[in-house]
Formats: structure tokens, C-alpha cells, sequence
């Protein structure tokens, strides 16, 4: 650390501790750094007067200087250490780095270390930690909520917030666990100052933070915008009243929200026609946009294709998601930091954190469904360099995707009371996996919706699982239906803003209700296209060719869902390799943007039942045709492990009740193609379908057992000619009717069950 700071006593002297800490920012930003006028006022509310604000400024405008120089003159003065919370492993690794600059001590507890916890909770006790970051999930885990959480409480010296924009539900990246830091700040010490930053909050959002915080816009000091002075670049707003009172003077928090256009950014919107040409136009052009940057894309399918794609291409790309190992991630984040790489090829896993200040574009392949996520994204670019690209493709298949992840919104009433009912019932705590069993919802809404509840009070996550506390808890319906009518609000302004021929950057800026929003003159809009929308013949047929290459595979279930007892279904542990099926094969996902695109349409609820269509077929020919010759097909060379499948002798198609003329056809058909019997039809004893697509694992299976069986003469077929079948089905989602429909199979005397679908739907 730097040399101890004398306390003040009574007066502090305000000039004498701005000067320490323009020291500090020189350590951390180097000898030309200058504090903006605004950061200033945060550090002074903080360290000065031990006050609570909230800072709402653009991404790169220096959020996380303000905390740091703050930790440094609290930690000189004898403060505990200070609390960061913070929503990503990128940010959390970046701001380790960034504190060490200035000699700040930070380590980190979050789900990638675990084996670290220990270590660090001893270093904390010890006094020998200055900045402690903690991903959110860690404030709701039972023992660190229960022994860690209290004694952070009392000995913290300063609280953030980072990304503050996930407490509210009005935000565009919500996160219930942000919701348990009401816990904290009610048993923090007198006079710790609080700090919550964000750069994505218009003014609804603004408010909502301020209220989970503590901090009401009754409370809040006024703040006006305007204009700063220094060698970085000019402030944004300040604050009007109280900046300079004591903390017995004023206990109103300060407010400070600041401009936010981007001067390093120019926008621009490219409409092209498919999915095909904008995979080609990225392979002719990519090298054209400055330095190294990141491609976002909507599903993590998208990210693997699009990888798969550029590099055989020839450029340097990773793909990152949500599902990339923390090893791949931290590799691939040095790749970009050291410009090894052209692009990540990223989710929204990036979404906020990553910090690379000569980041030279961001592109997306696809829109994101909301102009506030798509300005948190966009973010990322320019921070360290005077111009950046920044360059939207959207697709006509964006909207699909939305209407998905909005199915995934707080479920209605009648699930979260039988929820609640369900651990009250039990007497005992219960996991997710024990509960997936009593209640309709599947794993991840069953578990955020868990969260809300118990920050809510309605429930309280326990050693073993959750239990219900027995508080009254009502359902906030208008709340709930006010968020979901902002989302489609959301949407289209999205889709307003690829359209508009208005300024790209001040329609940003509105949408967060910036009130200096203003023409940029940088944007396609306001300065002219800056890019081609020309595809060459060669990127694009290649292009056709990688999204035109049909088959996915897909792995069977291998163990029952938890609880099944519970509701008289006798399976539990392992599935026996006797009743097992095959490694499965698809013709693509519905979050491809190759054959997803298609697929979707084909299987979506608005589309009619009908024969399946010709070019169909023949791609899942061309799968069934390349599962025969690959590696343990009937036609190919052993696999690995000296195992081969043999030739099936038939075929079996799955019952449908919404599209039995489209899995019929394409049962026949493929039947009549590869010369093998159509051996029947499995069907379902009472007539009717299992309960929909969404239903969890345990409920899923729940509708099948004992529902779905073997016709006689299916039975006989399969009797008569003993070996694997060819099971034909549209749609995979859960994997559960496949399951059982392989172990009836099994039972029955199929050696083996080949599965072969439409589509998968993750």
C-alpha cells in the first residue's frame, strides 16, 4: 500500500485529500491521469462525508477508479476492508489486476475458486485484504450468508455495487441474488458510505436501484447535468446539493448520472437478407475492422457455429459462452487482451466486465432485445482508443429467439403458491432436485424463482435446501405484468433502432433517458455508411455450405430424475445400459442460425401439420447417411472403443399430437429410402399427449410413465425381427420421451434404439 494519510479530525481538508487522491488515480491510470470533477464528488461523499451514492455514467467513464482511490484513503484512515460485488468472473480477474496497480490487496470468492475460500477468509480476518470481490450467488449461500456475511458486515469499509442495474427487475440483466444486498446494508455499521455504480440504467431502473438500496429518490440530492473540466475528457453531471456537508448534515444520497454518448464509437446497421450472408460478409470483411474485438451472437449454438465457420476460414477466433470452461474463458480473455485473437465469438456471457481498452469493434450477429443491453454491450469498444466499429447484422430470426427467453419470465401464481405450499408441506428442507417432482417448473425458473421468494421472505434457502418461512407473501401481478410489458417496449425500440434514419447513437441515449442526448455525426446515419454490404461468391457459398451441413448429435438420459417416488413413479439412479438408447442424431438446433432457422418455422405452433417437406427429408438422409459411415455406424469403421452399431431392421415412429402427419411422413418416407420396414407406431394409452415442452425433468417423466406404451402390434414386429430400430421423432427438448420410449423399445426386444429427430431444442 501507499503511505498512511494522517486522519482528520473534525474538518477534514477537502484540497489536501483530493490531492491524495489524484496520487492514487497516477498509480493506478499513470503520471497524466487527472480525476474527473464527478469522480471527485463520489470519492468526496464517500471518504469525506461516509455518505451513500450512486453513480450512473457511461462505460470507460472511470466507475472503478472511484472505488479503488476511495478503498485507498478508507484503508490509510484505518477502515475495514471494502466489499465489491460484482456479477462476472471477467470483471472480478480484471479488477484484481487493475487494484494491485496501486498496491490494493484484492482477492476474490466466487464459484471458480473454491478451494481458495478458506485461505482468503483467514487473509480477510487478518486485516490483510483491502478489496474483497464476491459474486452474488455468494450472498445467498447459507454458510457464507450465515458466518461470512455478518462479520463482512460489521468490518466492511466501504460497500459496492457494481453493475447496480441487476437489482432491478426493470433492468435488462436482473439477477435476484443482487436482491439479498438489502441483508447487508441493514446490518452494516453506522456511517459506512455505500457506492453503487452502473453505466445501463435509464431512469426507471435508476430509481428501482435506488430503492433496493436503501436510497429513495425521496433521499436522493438533487443533481443537475453539466460540464467538467480536466485533461481526461468533460464530466458529467454533478451534484447540486450536499456534496460538501457532513454526514449528520446530510444523510441524503448523492446522486450523480452523467451523459453518456460514447465519442469513440461510430454506429452503423447492415440488413442483409439470411443468415448465410452475414456469415459471409464477417468472412470478407472481418480483417477490415480495426484491431481485435468481440461478435456477439443470441445462443450459445450461434457462438459454435460462428467459431467453426471463421476459423475455417482461416482467422483466429474463440468462442465464448456461458458454457465454456473457466480454464477456455480465462485463455481465451488473454488471447483478446494480448490481440492473439481477431474476435471472441461471445454470448452475453461478456456481457459486462471485460475490460480492454484498445478494443477496436463489437459486432452482432443478431439483435439483442433491448437498445439498454445492446448500449452495455456495445460498451465494451473504444474505451482506450479515439475510434472503434461498432456494427449491428440483425436477422429476421431474432424475434424467435426473444419470444424464447421471454417464455422463461416469473411464473404465474397458481405454480409459485403451489411451490411455497409444496416446502411447507414437506416439514423439511428441500432441494431443487427433491422439489422439481411437486411442482411444474423446470430447473433454472424453478430456481430464480426460489430467489426472488426468498428475498421476498416467503421462503429461506437453508442447509439441505429451501424450506418456507410461513410469512404472508402476495403476488405482485401488476408488478410482474408492468416488466413484461416493458420487455416488449424494449423490443421494439430494437427493432426501431436498425430502422431509424435518425442519429443511431442519440436514439441510444434516449432510450436511457439521457437528457443531453444529441446527434453524434459519427453514426451510418449521420456520417454515411462506412461498410459494404457486398458479399463475394466465394464467403458466401461457403457460407451456404457450413449452415447447409446438416446433423447434430445429442446424448440419451442416463440417470432418472431425484424424487420420483414421491409421485408412485419407481425409477431411480442409473438408467440400465439394457434400457438405454443410442447416442441420437438431429438435422440441427432450433438455435442454429443454419438449420435452426428453418426448423423453427417448420416446428413452430403456428405452423400447420403437413408431410415433411422434401428438402428436409433428404438433409436427414444425408444424416442418417453419415451416421451409417462414421465412426460405430453399420457402414464405417469401428469407433474408439471397438464398438459398431449394426444395421437397424426397421423402423418405429414416435405418436404426436400436434404434428402426427409430419413425423408419420417422414417415418415412411425414410423407411422406404433406406429399404427397412416401417415396424408401427408407439402411441399413448389414454389418447392424449403428456403435459407440454416445459414441464420439468420430473414432472416430464412423471406424464410418460405408465402413458406412452407399446401397441400389440409393434410388440409382434419387434418379437419377429429382433434387432436396433430407428426411432423417428420431431422434436427433442427434456429428452425424456426418447428416454422411455428407447426403454419400452428395449423391453419389448429391440437390441438397440437409434434415435433420429427433426431437431433438438437446446
Amino acid at each position: 500500500m501507499h503511505a498512511p494519510i494522517e486522519a482528520q479530525d473534525t474538518a477534514p481538508n477537502r484540497a489536501a485529500v483530493r490531492a491524495q487522491a489524484e496520487a492514487v488515480l497516477r498509480e493506478l491510470a499513470g503520471p497524466d491521469a487527472v480525476l474527473r470533477e464527478d469522480q471527485w464528488l463520489a470519492i468526496e461523499a464517500l471518504v469525506i462525508d461516509h455518505r451513500r451514492a450512486l453513480v450512473v455514467q457511461r462505460t470507460g467513464w472511470g466507475k472503478s477508479a472511484v472505488y479503488f482511490i476511495a478503498t485507498a484513503l478508507l484503508r490509510a484512515r484505518g477502515a475495514g476492508p471494502t466489499v465489491i460485488v460484482s456479477p462476472l468472473l471477467a470483471l472480478m480477474r480484471n479488477q484484481v489486476d487493475s487494484a494491485g496497480r496501486a498496491g490494493i490487496h484484492a482477492r476474490t470468492i466466487n464459484s471458480a475458486n473454491p478451494e481458495e475460500w478458506d485461505e482468503i477468509q483467514a487473509e480477510v480476518a487478518a486485516g490483510a485484504v483491502d478489496v474483497l470481490l464476491v459474486s452474488p450467488e455468494r450472498l445467498n449461500n447459507p454458510d457464507f450468508r450465515d458466518q461470512v456475511l455478518p462479520k463482512l458486515a460489521a468490518s466492511t469499509g466501504l460497500l459496492v455495487v457494481d453493475e447496480a442495474h441487476c437489482i432491478s427487475d426493470w433492468g435488462h440483466d436482473f439477477r435476484p441474488d443482487y436482491r439479498r444486498l438489502r441483508t447487508m446494508l441493514a446490518d452494516l455499521s453506522p456511517g459506512v458510505p455505500v457506492l453503487a455504480t452502473t453505466a445501463t440504467a435509464n431512469a426507471r431502473v435508476t430509481a428501482d436501484v435506488a430503492e433496493q438500496l436503501g436510497t429513495g429518490a425521496s433521499d436522493s440530492a438533487t443533481t443537475r447535468s453539466g460540464a467538467g473540466s480536466g485533461t481526461a475528457t468533460a464530466s458529467g453531471t454533478t451534484a447540486a446539493a450536499g456534496a460538501a456537508t457532513t454526514p449528520s448534515a446530510d444523510t441524503r444520497a448523492l446522486v450523480l448520472r452523467g451523459p453518456l454518448d460514447r465519442e469513440s464509437l461510430s454506429l452503423g446497421v447492415l440488413s442483409l437478407p439470411d443468415p448465410a450472408h452475414r456469415l459471409g460478409w464477417l468472412a470478407d470483411h472481418l480483417d477490415e475492422l480495426p484491431g481485435s474485438g468481440i461478435i456477439y451472437t443470441l445462443t450459445v449454438a450461434a457462438a459454435d457455429e460462428v467459431t467453426a465457420f471463421l476459423r475455417a476460414r482461416g482467422y483466429q477466433v474463440a468462442s465464448y459462452s456461458g458454457r465454456t470452461e473457466d480454464a477456455e474463458r480465462r485463455a481465451a480473455e488473454a488471447d483478446l487482451l494480448a490481440n492473439r485473437v481477431k474476435a471472441l465469438v461471445a454470448t452475453s456471457a461478456l456481457g459486462m466486465g471485460f475490460d480492454k481498452p484498445d478494443l477496436g469493434f463489437v459486432v452482432h450477429l443478431g439483435s439483442p432485445n433491448s437498445p439498454i443491453a445492446y448500449y452495455q454491450q456495445v460498451g465494451r469498444a473504444g474505451r482506450g482508443v479515439a475510434q472503434a466499429e461498432v456494427l449491428l447484422l440483425p436477422g429476421r430470426e431474432d424475434e424467435a429467439i426473444w419470444r424464447y427467453f421471454a417464455s422463461l419470465g416469473f411464473p404465474a401464481e397458481e405454480q409459485v403458491r403451489r411451490t411455497i405450499d409444496a416446502l411447507a408441506e414437506a416439514g423439511r428442507p428441500l432441494s431443487t432436485a427433491a422439489l422439481e417432482p411437486r411442482v411444474d417448473l423446470r430447473r433454472a425458473r424453478l430456481e430464480t424463482m426460489l430467489k426472488v421468494l426468498d428475498v421476498d421472505g416467503a421462503v429461506r434457502r437453508v442447509r439441505g435446501g429451501w424450506t418456507a418461512t410461513g410469512a404472508a407473501w402476495a403476488y405482485d401481478a401488476a408488478r410482474y405484468a408492468k416488466v413484461a410489458e416493458s420487455r416488449e417496449a424494449e423490443q421494439r425500440a430494437m427493432r426501431e433502432y436498425a430502422a431509424t434514419a435518425g442519429c443511431r447513437m442519440e436514439f441510444l441515449r434516449r432510450q436511457l433517458d439521457d437528457e443531453e442526448a444529441a446527434a453524434c455525426s459519427r453514426c451510418d446515419n449521420c456520417a454515411g455508411p462506412r461498410h459494404s454490404s457486398e458479399v463475394s461468391a466465394d464467403a458466401l457459398a461457403a457460407a451456404r455450405a457450413a449452415l447447409g451441413r446438416p446433423g447434430v448429435t445429442f446424448e440419451p438420459r442416463r440417470l432418472w430424475p431425484t424424487g420420483m417416488d414421491a409421485l408412485g413413479v419407481p425409477l431411480r439412479g442409473r438408467i440400465p445400459a439394457s434400457e438405454q438408447a443410442e447416442t441420437g442424431r438431429a438435422l440441427g438446433r432450433l438455435s442454429d442460425i443454419g438449420w435452426g432457422t428453418r426448423l423453427r418455422t417448420l416446428l413452430s405452433e403456428q405452423a400447420p401439420d403437413g408431410p415433411v417437406p422434401a428438402q428436409v427429408r433428404d438433409a436427414l438422409v444425408d444424416v442418417l447417411a453419415d451416421w451409417a459411415r462414421g465412426p460405430g455406424g453399420w457402414a464405417g469403421p469401428e469407433a474408439a472403443d471397438g464398438s459398431r452399431l449394426t444395421r437397424p431392421v426397421g423402423v418405429v415412429a414416435m405418436t404426436s399430437a400436434t404434428r402426427s402427419t409430419l413425423v408419420e411422413s417422414l417415418a415412411t418416407e425414410l423407411a422406404a429410402i433406406g429399404r427397412l420396414p416401417l415396424l408401427g407406431r408407439l402411441e399413448y394409452a389414454t389418447g392424449q399427449s403428456p403435459h407440454g415442452p416445459r414441464s420439468n425433468s420430473a414432472q416430464r417423466l412423471n406424464s410418460l410413465a405408465g402413458t406412452l406404451v407399446v401397441p400389440t402390434g409393434l410388440a409382434s414386429a419387434l418379437a419377429a425381427t429382433p434387432g436396433p430400430v430407428l426411432l423417428i421423432d420431431d422434436l427433442v427438448d427434456s429428452g425424456w420421451t426418447v428416454t422411455v420410449a428407447a426403454r419400452l423399445l428395449r423391453q419389448a426386444g429391440a437390441s438397440a434404439v437409434l434415435p433420429l429427430v427433426l431437431a433438438v431444442q437446446a
